[in-house]
């Protein structure tokens, strides 16, 4: 179910960064620049600006792009705060919704996403409130093809310290603790593997089914969020593989 989900995520995300790669690019910036604040511009020294790099470059982000965000985190060009923020809540219909940002205005921003959620019918919670339905795990996904062998990919994969590799219909998940996340990324890239996203999220251990008129209202709230400049991930537990939202 998990793999599933997740895929349709993707699907759903893609099109999107296609669309808005502009916001995605701004998005991306923020996420550079909150790692060098907190460990530095050297990237061999800093794995969550390696990572950030690495995602980045995965969404195309022009290598000037980039250089320009860790010299401005680094103050070289001027330099803007961000704080971090998770905020959790639930949709309608009780689905469970984590929202992450990156903010220079802290009210500002929970206004806004207060917002969106009392308008869709949902409501923000405490701290907590939602997170205990989720696990952080690193997600490494890739695409099957003729080239991914997936026995050597298994090999690869566990000898770099993942802790399991799904077979999930048109791709593999390769499952890993967030620590240990960039070795296992850095490793199967310089293996030669290719992959369609790596991130460090929160999976739900369990999914809410809905009909489909009640996941478009609630997939039409995430669209929203995500849509905010502020807004770096939305994690919600609601399954809508199998239904046809087109």
């Amino acid at each position: 179910m998990a793999g599933h989900s997740k895929w349709a995520n993707i699907k759903r995300k893609k099109a999107k960064t296609d669309a808005q790669r502009g916001k995605i690019f701004t998005k991306l910036g923020r996420a550079i620049s909150v790692a060098v604040k907190e460990g530095g511009s050297d990237p061999e020294l800093n794995p969550r600006l390696k990572d950030a790099i690495a995602k980045a470059k995965e969404a195309n982000m022009p290598n000037e792009n980039i250089e320009r965000c860790i010299k401005k985190a680094s103050g070289e060009l001027g330099s803007v705060v961000y704080e971090e923020i998770t905020y959790e809540g639930y949709g309608p219909n009780g689905v469970a919704i984590i929202v992450e940002v990156l903010t220079d205005n802290r009210n500002r921003t929970a206004g806004e996403i207060r917002h969106l959620f009392d308008r869709s019918g949902g409501s923000l919670g405490a701290t907590g409130c939602v997170s205990w339905m989720f696990d952080r795990k690193g997600i490494i996904v890739i695409e099957k093809t003729e080239e991914v062998d997936e026995d050597n990919l298994i090999m690869c994969a566990l000898e770099a310290g993942a802790d399991d590799v799904l077979d999930e219909d048109e791709v593999f998940e390769v499952i890993t603790q967030p620590t240990n996340f960039s070795e296992v990324r850095e490793h199967l890239e310089k293996n030669g593997f290719k992959f369609i996203s790596a991130d460090v999220e929160m999976v739900p251990q369990n999914y809410v089914k809905l009909n489909e008129e009640e996941s478009k209202k609630i997939l039409a709230l995430v669209d929203q969020i995500e849509d905010n400049d502020d807004v770096q991930h939305v994690y919600h537990n609601l399954d809508f593989e199998d239904l046809n939202l087109e």
